[in-house]
This record gives C-alpha cells, structure tokens and sequence, in this order.
C-alpha cells in the first residue's frame, strides 16, 4: 500500500500505518517561552492563552476576508460542489455490493451505506443506510467523523468502525454489525489512539497501540503488537523500541479471508523497516534491505516494493516471496521481480483482486495501470484499456472477485469512474462527474525549468487559452516535494470554478522529493540535499516569468504539511519571487519539528536537529528561524487546525506571532474542527477555499 501524505483540497488522504506530515496532540517538552523561540507558549494547545490569541487572529482575519464582496460567491459555489448530488459515490467492495461513505447539506457527518453492485451502476442507486453519523453524534454528544471500516470475510457484516471526535488521526475503534445495524454489545472496542487493528478470524484481532499510558515511540505511536481474543487477555507477539517509529502486524489474507500469516513490520525509521514471520516457532526474519514496503498478498505471493537497489534489483522495484519458501526457510527464499520501472516510470499504487495483482503506474507524469498473474513462476502482465494521457487512481479493488474501480482524471477533464476486471482485461466507464466549470477556455501545457544543479524540472500550467505572456495572469503555483508523494493531473472542481472562470492560471511543479520518477526524484533532496527543493520551486518561477506566463506581481504559492516547509522558506528566500503565500496546517519550526506531535517520525525525511551537524543544515533553511528584519517579505495567509495531531498547530502559530512582532504584514486563522485533512465538514470546507481565493484575488487580481 502505498503511503501517501495529504496534498491539495480533495487530495488530502491517509496513509495505512504511520502519517507523514502525514502521536499525541500535545507536544513532549516544555511549553515556555525561551530566548531563541518566545512564542513556544502558543505549542500549548488548549491553554486559554493560546486560544485567546487564536480567537483574536481568527476575528482579525474574518473581518478582512469574510467582509469581501467575493466572499459570499467564492463560499457558494464551494459548498455547491461540495455537497452535490451528482458527486461521484466513492465505492468499496463489501459483502457481494457496493459501500460508500457519503456527505452532503442534510448528511453534515456522514452516512455509511451500502447498496448491489448493479444499483449502483444505474443513475440513481438505492442506498440502505448502514450507520448515520449525524444521528451517532446527537445521540453522544460527539463530532464524529468517519476514518472507514474494516470488515471480517467472508461474511463481511462484522466491520471494525474507526470514528475520530472533531477530526484528529486519533480513533476509536468499535464492532459494528451491519446486519443488525447496531454496535455489538460487548464486542471489540478500544478508546481513542493512534492505532492499526484487523481480523485474524471471527474472534481474534492483532492490534498496535498505546497499550498502557506513556507506551509509545517518540513519534507518538505503538510500538507493541498483541493478539487480542474476543475472551482471555491479549498476548504479546512483538516488542519494538520507543526510539521506533512504530509496529503493525500485517494479516495475510487469502482467499475467502483465509488468515495465511501474520508479517510483523518494525519501522526503525520512517523509510526503514524490518518485517518478519510471525510462526509457532517464533518470528521469521524476512530477507529485504532496509528500505522496502510492504504492498499487497495475492496468490500465496507476499509483494514488496524495493526504495533502493539490493541483490540486483534496482531501486522501485516490485518483487514477490512465495510464502511456502518463507515458511520453509527465510534465509534462502529467492524472490521473483514483479516490475522494475524505467527512468520515466514510478510505481504510485499496488493492490490485488481474488488472483490478481494490479499495479498503478506514472509514466512522465501520466497514469498507465497494468494487471498481473502468477503462472509458472514469472509474473505476467497486461495493461488495462483505460484512458491515456490521463492521471489514474486506483479507488477499490475486490478481494473475492476479480473486479477494481479506477479513477481518471485531467486538469480540465472531470473526473469519470471505470470499472475494469483485471483478469479478463476489460474496462468501461459507470460514471462521470459533471464538468463543475467552463474548461472550454482553458489550456494545459507542461514546461521543463532548470534548477540550480542543472537539473530539470517538470511543471504543469492550466491558463486561459487567451492570456497575454506579458506577465499580467493571476497565476497560483503549486507544490510537495517530499516523502516521495507525486502530484500529477487532478481535476479540481473548486479550483476551476473559482480560480480559472475568473481569469487565473494554476501551476503544479513536480519538484524533486515527490514521487513523480521513482524513489531517485526523493532521495535527491532529502535531508542535507532539501536546499535542492527550495531550488527547484524558484527554478519554475523564474521559467514562468521569462515565458511571459506570469509575474512576481501576479504570482501566489501554495503549500499545505510539508508543503509548509517549503512555502515559508521560499517566502524568506525568495520573497521577490511572489506577491502571495498561502501557508496551511504547515510545518514550519524545523529545529524543533521532531518534539512535535508525530514529528520525530520524519528524521529520515529531514535530519534529526539534535545532531549538531544535521541542526546546522536544517537551521540553514528553517522558515521560522530565517525571518530577517527590515526585509520587505509578502503579505502571508496562514491558517491550520486546532485538531490537527499530525502537524502540530504551533508551527502555524509561531509563525504569525514572530511576523506580528518583526511588523510583518499576515493574516491567521485556525480552524477549531476537521483535524489535518481540514475538510471533515462540507460548510467548514467551503469556507475554507472561499477564504484563501478571497486573499489571492486580493493579492494577485486585485
């Protein structure tokens, strides 16, 4: 599975075990002011201090944003899209048919519900209601938000229901029978926690968690696995160590949610794991480098992606242990190569079917997904016939079937659902998003910048088929650049309607840190090589302002999470390269990220700042700490979530306390619900959006 990060509006997503910019809330050290940071005070969370001082930020800003003539229209059409009818229903295979989680004006929280498999291909399918939400949180008092289910095959009506109060990455977790439509009474439930649960049978889970109060890594996660017995006590299975990221045990589920095995995975780091057998006579330790993922089982096969080159194979790699020769012994089972992707390839998916393998591809940026068997030991593949030039998602995939759901997608193409079956290789269409705005005007054109090591960097451009290239175009520039996240095409509804119909242009640079080539395009920026990023997004700007494409005048950036890293230094580096910076549930602090919330997590990614000589490079950088009196820096918007126990809201507030005291123009707001997605709640969201497109018209139409 392959983890990804939270990206741009709808792009926001979860990864399966341990979150990058993607733990507890609070922070793990002091919160007094100090003479190198004396706006600590505002880590504090819910100190009435803090939320006074948010409280006053958030009314300061409202009045200006909120007061626009704009505002009213931008929130419109947002809650608009957002709460339509017409949307697209997100499937997920369950119990012969089809599940969805839905929202809109009347369903604020959310309904689980389920209907065949043929209802929901018509027009309009007929739903049965499995758990309504907004009834829950009357009925408890809660701001429940939906984290998904995990349900027991092969009768599939006892799910694992994962809610989350207000947002945060913290769940509980409770038995759900959607037989009965009702909780199991006495059934599995565990409090509130960063933790990973699933079936090993009808009466027996494997959960990671917080297990007794202070058992955790410094990344705020579980490092001990046990199974848990529906009667009798938990047993231990795995211990890591509290300088881990974290553990999972992995289920590996065969056909008809046959338990197979038990993969037990210690995350040394973020990017570096062990995994190992869990057998009668004890764990197995399975032969991978460090840097290896675990994806998919199918087919008795256990797949792999590889993040670096080892025994022959290359970095980005997919292989396949057969689980009778890790059964017999580890040591000398010999792996089979799934897929080694090219220099322009790089895996962004994998998931299985009953008997498949389904692997979801980037090639130059445009999406390709291929299917493959196993047969006589090599891997066979075919490549599904699904649109070209097209970013392709996969959406489901069906453990008892043969059937997947993939997204496809472009700038200005909306986005259409197709079913395929991945071993008959056909494909259709069953639904399409209505086109949210007038793209007819439009045009999509992809440019190469060079950045300072020569290297060249690819970024898209969506702009009136009409603008000037005299530098006149309201342009908002996009990127990530990092934990090996891509960010190709997507269609941006809200984007288009408020941003393009009004005559702006909007860029994404697949900088380097992304996924966009493989694990080569990460590696080349991380830790003491993240200045090389920083490089890249000023190298596009500066492309954009020699085409005519844009100006410094005309140019906003946007960044959100890790994002935030890169926006605020390009903001302090570079702040006659733009006229608007929208910062959002950002990381900003970087000397002290890793003592924040699930921070410590991301020491591979950036460097550990208590090692005197990666603290040296990351100071070289750090928005937080480069703020330079007497510099004329653009006017920022920051904003986060009082929710978010991903990325601590400190580094947003601190951020707009040293500006306010260096006399620096900005403007704040924090969200009080919603989490680090900030999307939990369709009217939150829509005046989210409305807020920031009312600062860039501001800043850049105005």
């Amino acid at each position: 599975m392959k983890s990804l990060l939270c990206g741009l509006a709808a792009l926001a997503c979860l990864v399966p075990v341990f979150q990058g910019p993607v733990a507890h809330a609070q922070p793990r050290t002091a919160t007094s002011a100090t003479p190198d940071d004396p706006f600590q005070w505002l880590e504090d969370i819910e100190a009435p201090r803090s939320m006074a001082w948010v409280e006053g930020q958030n009314a300061r800003t409202a009045k200006r944003l909120e007061s626009d003539p704009r505002y009213a229209a931008f929130h419109n059409e947002a809650l608009a899209i957002f709460t339509a009818k017409d949307r697209i229903p997100n499937p997920r295979f369950r119990a012969g048919g089809i599940d969805n989680f839905w929202q809109d004006g009347a369903h604020v929280h959310g309904v689980w519900r389920h209907t065949s498999l043929a209802s929901y291909r018509t027009m309009a399918p007929t739903w049965e209601i499995l758990l309504d939400l907004d009834a829950l949180s009357r009925a408890e008092g809660k701001n429940w938000i939906w984290k998904g289910a995990d349900c027991l095959r092969p009768a599939q009506n006892l799910c694992l229901v994962r809610l989350s109060d207000g947002g945060s990455d913290a769940v509980e977790v409770r038995e759900y029978d959607t037989a009965t439509r009702r909780f199991v009474a006495g059934g599995f439930r565990f409090a509130s926690g960063k933790q990973n649960l699933d079936w090993l049978d009808a009466n027996t889970l494997v959960v990671d968690r917080e297990w007794v109060p202070g058992e955790v890594t410094k990344s705020g996660y579980g490092y001990v696995v046990k199974i848990v017995p529906r009667a009798g006590a938990p047993r231990e299975v795995f211990r890591g160590k509290p300088t881990d990221v974290g553990a999972q045990g992995i289920v590996l589920h065969g056909v008809g949610g046959r338990t197979d095995g038990l993969i037990i995975r210690r995350s040394v780091t973020f990017f570096e794991n062990e995994f190992s057998l869990l057998r009668p006579k004890g764990l197995l330790r399975l032969a991978l480098p460090p840097k290896a993922e675990f994806e998919t089982y199918v087919d008795r096969q256990v797949v792999f992606a590889l993040k670096e080159a080892w025994r022959g194979f290359g970095a980005g790699a997919l292989i396949a242990y057969d689980l009778s020769d890790l059964d017999r012994d580890p040591a000398t089972a010999k792996p089979a190569l799934v897929f080694q992707p090219g220099p322009r390839q790089a895996v962004q998916q994998v998931e299985s079917t009953r008997g498949r393998l389904v692997v979801d591809l980037l090639e130059d940026v445009k999406g390709a997904v291929d299917a493959y068997v196993f047969q006589g030991g090599h891997w066979i593949s075919h490549r599904l016939p699904l649109p070209k030039d097209a970013n392709l998602t996969l959406v489901a995939a069906d453990d008892d079937g043969e059937s997947l759901f993939v997204d496809a997608e472009g700038f200005l193409d909306p986005t259409a659902l197709w079913l395929a079956d991945a071993a008959s290789g056909a494909a259709q269409p069953v639904k399409a998003l209505p086109a949210r705005f007038d793209a007819s005007k439009d045009v999509v054109e992809q440019y190469w910048a060079t950045s300072s090591d020569g290297t060249k960097i690819p970024y898209f451009v969506v702009r009136p088929k009409g603008a000037r290239l005299d530098g006149s175009t309201p342009t908002l520039m996009y990127g990530y650049g990092g934990f090996e996240v891509a960010k190709p095409p997507v269609y941006l509804p809200e984007m288009g309607k408020i941003w393009l119909e009004r005559g702006g242009a909007y860029v994404i640079a697949n900088i380097r840190g992304g996924g966009e080539f493989g694990p080569a395009w990460h590696e080349a920026v991380l830790r003491e090589k993240r200045q090389l990023a920083f490089d890249d997004f000023a190298a596009v700007a500066k492309d954009m302002t020699a085409r005519g494409i844009t100006s410094p005048r005309r140019l906003g950036i946007y960044g959100r999470s890790n994002g935030g890293v890169l926006t605020t230094v390009s903001m302090t580096q570079h702040p006659e390269l733009w006229n608007a910076v929208v910062v959002e549930s950002p990381l900003i602090d970087m000397l002290r990220y890793h003592k924040l919330s699930a921070g410590a997590s991301w020491i591979g990614e950036y460097g550990d700042p208590d090692v005197p000589a990666d603290r040296a490079f990351i100071a070289r950088y750090s928005g937080y700490q480069n703020l330079k009196p007497g510099v004329k820096y653009p006017e920022a918007y920051i904003t986060t979530n009082t929710r978010d126990d991903r990325v601590h809201p400190g580094h947003a507030r601190k951020f707009a306390a040293r500006l306010e005291a260096m006399g620096i123009p900005y403007l704040y707001y924090e969200q009080t619900f919603g989490g680090h997605a900030n999307d939990a709640d369709p009217e939150l969201n829509a005046r989210r959006w409305a807020r920031h497109y009312v600062y860039l018209a501001q800043k850049l139409m105005d």
